[in-house]
C-alpha cells in the first residue's frame, strides 16, 4: 500500500453536528473513467481480455478500492464498452465519440449523470489497470486540503531508470503551498550548478496523469480558451495554470505501474497479472 508523503490530520471534536447532517456537508466523489474504442498504437484495447476480464473492467475494479469513492462509473463513446462492464454491474454511461480530450468527455458524462455542483470528480485513465487505490485517494486529499485548488492531480519521484530528458515523461515542479507552478515536457528544474545536482530540491518529479476536477469548474474548463504554453508543451493541464487557476498536487513516493498504450505493454501486464495468482 502507497502513503503518501504529507498527511492532512483532522481532530475528532465532540458536540458537533449529528452523523447525518456531516454526510450533508461532504461532497460526494465520483470516479469516471473515460474509454474510448480507437486507440493508434493499439485499437480495441479497452476490451483487450487476455486475462479473462476485459482491460476496462479491471481499471474500473481497482479504482473501486479507493476508501474516498462512493461511485465509479465508465464513460464510453462505444455500446460494446458499455456491455463490458454492465455485465460486471459497473456503472456507466455513453458518450459522444466526438470529444477532443478526456477532459471534455468527462464533463459530459457529469452532465449526462446529473452530478451536483459541489462533486469531486476523479478522472481515472481508462488504460490503468493497476492503479494503486492509494494514488487516487492522495488526489482527491490534495484537493480537499486546498479549498482554493480547482483540480488536483499526482506526482511521484522518478524511477532509477527513468530518464529525466525523456519528453514523453512529463514533469511537475511544486510551489511551496504543494500547488502546481509548471507542468513540462523538458527536464524541470534545470540544475544549473553541478554541485546543486545531488540537492532533494533539485530531483525532478514525474506527472501522474491523474485529475481531480470540482464539479462546478468543469463547465469551466470548457469555456476556457487553448493557450501558448499548452500549445508549444502539448499538455493540456498548462491551459488551466495559464488561465490562472491552481493545481494541487500530491506527491506519493510511488505511483506503481504505468498506463497501457501499446499491445506490448498490455502483454506485459498479463504476465504480471499471471504471476500474482489471481
Amino acid at each position: 500500500m502507497i502513503s503518501v508523503v504529507n498527511c492532512l490530520f483532522v481532530g475528532v471534536h465532540h458536540g458537533g453536528p449529528s452523523e447525518q447532517a456531516r454526510e450533508k456537508l461532504v461532497p460526494s466523489i465520483v470516479a469516471i473513467i473515460p474509454a474510448r474504442m480507437a486507440s493508434t498504437r493499439f485499437p480495441g484495447k479497452m476490451l483487450a481480455a487476455e486475462t479473462g476480464t476485459p482491460l476496462i473492467v479491471h481499471v474500473a475494479q481497482a479504482a473501486a478500492k479507493a476508501t474516498s469513492l462512493s461511485r465509479v462509473v465508465v464513460a464510453a463513446d462505444d455500446p460494446r464498452i458499455l456491455d463490458a462492464v454492465r455485465s460486471r454491474g459497473i456503472d456507466c454511461v455513453l458518450t459522444s465519440p466526438d470529444h477532443p480530450n478526456g477532459t471534455s468527455r468527462l464533463a459530459e458524462a457529469a452532465d449526462l449523470l446529473g452530478l451536483p455542483a459541489d462533486t469531486i470528480v476523479v478522472n481515472v485513465q481508462g488504460d490503468e489497470p493497476e492503479i494503486e487505490p492509494a494514488v487516487i485517494d492522495a488526489a482527491v486529499g490534495a484537493l480537499t486540503a486546498h479549498p482554493a485548488a480547482a483540480v488536483s492531480t499526482v506526482a511521484a519521484p522518478l524511477a532509477f531508470t527513468d530518464d529525466p530528458n525523456n519528453p514523453n515523461i512529463v514533469k511537475v515542479v511544486c510551489r511551496r503551498d504543494g500547488t502546481a507552478l509548471y507542468f513540462s515536457r523538458s527536464r524541470v528544474p534545470f540544475v544549473r550548478d553541478p554541485q546543486s545536482a545531488g540537492s532533494p530540491a533539485a530531483a525532478p518529479l514525474r506527472h501522474v496523469g491523474l485529475y481531480c476536477y470540482r464539479r462546478s469548474f468543469l463547465a469551466t474548463y470548457r469555456s476556457l480558451t487553448p493557450t501558448p504554453a499548452e500549445q508549444a508543451e502539448s499538455l493540456e493541464q498548462l491551459r488551466v495554470l495559464e488561465h490562472g487557476y491552481s493545481i494541487a498536487v500530491a506527491v506519493v513516493p510511488d505511483a506503481g505501474n504505468p498506463g497501457i498504450d501499446t499491445p506490448e505493454q498490455y502483454a506485459a501486464f498479463v504476465a504480471r497479472w499471471k504471476r500474482s495468482g489471481r
